[in-house]
């Protein structure tokens, strides 16, 4: 049986572990673990088959460049050679946020475009270094949120194929089990940010987004992943 881990223990990596018992690897179990830092994690993955990303810059609005740049981009390029090295299985999670200019119901093959942020660009580009450099890889792009839906309001103009973090590490977990390969769009059924927040939440106000930083549509053509559950 493949042993894998998990690097992060935020929202996902948390609700991963939860599922599956893997072993992680974060800051809350290691002070010294630095993921901009290869050299303090290196030799502890290196036992395992699969290696499990949900490390990354969330911080979506920022105009930190350096922090972005680190942390999406060249701290997975750096992560990339070692999988390489060990002859081990990379899975990053990425973003359904990649679509937000892209077209409706976007498939893997569509080009995805960012939404003129640094998050945005930089995690476009890390896509694409594990695409190019990767021996062995799994993409994930999903959009997950906390259950039950924490905020007051929640916005009717935003749709995509976003859900609670437990369904869509379930089927993250499915596809790492399966053993697939490629770019995979995860999430369930295309709905509003509002629709999904009444799921958990019925005293949940309607609000609508009025800037131009928010996309307004990340819906992903899930045929491929459906195909391969």
């Amino acid at each position: 049986m493949d042993k894998n881990i998990i690097l992060g223990y935020g929202l996902l990596g948390k609700e991963l572990v939860n599922q599956t018992g893997w072993d992680h690897l974060s800051r809350s179990n290691d002070s010294n673990f630095d993921f901009r830092s290869s050299k303090t994690y290196s030799k502890k993955i290196s036992k395992y088959d699969t290696v499990i990303n949900c490390i990354a810059n969330t911080d979506t609005y920022s105009n930190d460049r350096d922090s972005h740049w680190s942390v999406n981009y060249s701290a997975v390029a750096d992560l990339v050679k070692i999988c390489n090295t060990n002859n081990q299985k990379l899975v990053h999670i990425s973003t359904d946020y990649l679509y937000s200019g892209s077209n409706d119901n976007a498939s893997e093959n569509d080009v995805p475009v960012h939404n003129n942020t640094w998050y945005g660009y930089t995690k476009l580009l890390g896509d694409a270094h594990i695409q190019l450099k990767s021996d062995s890889f799994l993409i994930i792009r999903c959009g997950h949120k906390s259950y039950p839906f924490i905020h007051d309001k929640a916005f009717t103009n935003i749709k995509g194929n976003f859900d609670y973090v437990n369904e869509i590490s379930s089927l993250i977990i499915s596809l790492i089990k399966k053993d697939r390969f490629g770019i995979f769009n995860v999430g369930t059924k295309n709905k509003t940010m509002y629709e999904l927040a009444l799921n958990s939440n019925l005293k949940v106000k309607k609000a609508k987004v009025d800037n131009n930083l928010m996309p307004r549509n990340i819906s992903m053509n899930l045929k491929k992943m459906k195909s391969n559950i």
